[in-house]
């Protein structure tokens, strides 16, 4: 049995090179235990792996799908969902525009037109909070603001801010906040906002572009921007565009991918 997998980035910005977030897609024929995909993902040493198994004809969904960091599987991967919807629009016989995905945050849904593919996502709504004390020392630069859903969502004056925050990884690791991170953001310049985000103990601190902290971000900033449409970009060494849509009871990311390498595996 062969199954295929695919290293994509996701939420590239096609104007300037190496930008996105790179994640493995396995599609498969079958599950493997949870072990073995975690340690495939730890051994593929990027941000997110996601495997998908296509579901019989008449399920809920179209395929079931799971997500691993190199540490520990999640509940929701935004970037490697765009990744995985991609892939199997455009590089296998789906045939459709539209696709269902089962998971561990219910069912996600994803669309592609022309060169963007867009996530249909659950909101996030974040709520005043206080950070904790050793992540706050952490920081070289203080949020104005502290939110929390999931993930804790920071809030800065101005983007030169968020370009400009540096960690004590030190102080930062010794908070288990699992299995959330540290959403940093504020104003773009040449976007509605930008945020860049980070995970306590995790083996890659900053993730290149998340989606799914934008199921928070999207809800806050189009409530103090006035606006449901939103561009944003992650402020990250590689960066990402993200086009997002606020709505009462979904928040759409949208974004560009490409593939990077195919390879046909077989696991037996």
């Amino acid at each position: 049995m062969k199954d295929i997998s695919f290293l994509i980035n996701a939420f590239v910005d096609h104007s300037r090179g190496f930008t996105g977030n790179s994640a493995y897609v396995l599609l498969l024929e079958r599950w493997l235990p949870a072990d073995e995909m975690l340690r495939i993902a730890r051994r593929n040493g990027v941000a997110e792996t996601a495997f998908a198994v296509r579901n019989p004809s008449g399920s809920e969904a179209d395929y079931s799908l799971r997500w691993f960091t190199p540490d520990i599987e999640m509940d929701l991967c935004g970037h490697a969902t765009l990744a995985t919807a991609f892939t199997i629009f455009t590089c296998t016989d789906f045939g459709k525009s539209g696709i269902s995905f089962s998971s561990n945050s219910g069912i996600l849904k994803a669309s592609i037109s022309g060169d963007v593919c867009t996530l249909d996502l659950p909101p996030r709504p974040a709520s005043p909070s206080e950070l904790p004390q050793q992540i706050l020392d952490s920081l070289s630069i203080k949020p104005l603001e502290v939110f929390k859903a999931r993930d804790y969502l920071l809030v800065y004056e101005d983007e030169r801010d968020i370009s400009g925050i540096t960690i004590d990884r030190r102080l930062f690791d010794s908070v288990n906040i699992d299995p959330g991170g540290i959403a940093v953001t504020a104003p773009g310049h040449g976007c509605d906002f930008v945020s860049r985000f980070f995970t306590p103990q995790a083996t890659i601190l900053e993730d290149p572009v998340t989606g799914s902290a934008h199921c928070s971000l999207v809800p806050y900033w189009s409530r103090r921007l006035g606006k449901d449409e939103l561009t944003a970009c992650q402020l990250s060494q590689e960066g990402g565009t993200l086009f997002c849509l606020n709505t009462p009871d979904r928040v759409f990311v949208g974004g560009k991918a490409e593939v990077v390498k195919k390879t046909e595996i077989n696991f037996g």
